[in-house]
């Protein structure tokens, strides 16, 4: 197999063939890295406009400098996202649905869907559909319906993406966050409540991992 990585110093290697490889780029994932690492990234990048790149979890300090070397980039600032090129390529194959129970989970769910919009499906978002006005979320059933996967975002009991997989025959990506009190640990209780749904159908990502759900729902979503 060639060689299709760019080595940067000591620091990284871009994994340009990705795309080509499985149908979809590398992310690059901006906590723990240095603006300065984070903007040699976005410079190598810059030379392959071809390749849909994703910023995800960037701090302002991070957010400048992709912005510096990409000037042109989006930025989602209410979730620490940028892309590159800005605009998402033409939307092909399945809808992707992203439900957040709680407008505390928005970061969470805005990462979910500009991954999918940026991996090229048309993806809309509901706010605020919590279990604790069941009424909100069967006014949705159907947009729920109509969508070929469902990404479900929610903390507290994580009880939502349950309540989806019961009313739809979609696929169901959950995805735990950590909103929540004490006893929700940080999002392990909605995590372990989503493992252990009692509605078949739903898979569900690691907690706050919205690029994670948003990226499994784009697959799904692919043309056949």
């Amino acid at each position: 197999m060639p060689d299709d990585s760019e080595h940067l110093s000591s620091y990284a290697e871009l994994d340009l063939g990705r795309a080509a490889r499985r149908g979809y780029p590398e992310a690059v994932y901006c906590a723990g890295k240095t603006p300065e690492q984070v903007a040699g990234i976005a410079a190598a990048v810059r030379a392959h406009p071809e390749i849909v790149t994703l910023f995800t979890r960037a701090e302002p300090a991070h957010a400048k400098a992709v912005l510096h070397e990409l000037p042109d980039a989006f930025h989602a600032e209410d979730c620490g996202l940028l892309a590159w090129p800005a605009e998402p390529p033409e939307p092909v194959g399945g809808g992707v649905l992203v439900v957040a129970a709680g407008t505390s989970d928005h970061a969470v769910a805005r990462e979910a869907l500009l991954t999918a919009r940026h991996l090229g499906r048309h993806a809309e978002l509901v706010m605020d559909v919590g279990v604790a006005g069941l009424h909100r979320i069967l006014g949705k059933l159907d947009a729920l319906r109509a969508a070929r996967v469902i990404v479900v975002v929610a903390g507290m009991d994580g009880a939502l993406p349950a309540v989806v997989a019961g009313l739809v025959g979609a696929p169901v990506i959950a995805v735990p966050t950590s909103t929540g009190y004490g006893a929700a640990f940080g999002g392990l209780a909605a995590l372990l409540g989503m493992l252990n749904s009692c509605a078949p159908g739903v898979a569900v990502v690691n907690i706050d991992n919205g690029h994670g759900g948003g990226h499994l729902a784009a697959q799904i979503a692919a043309p056949a």
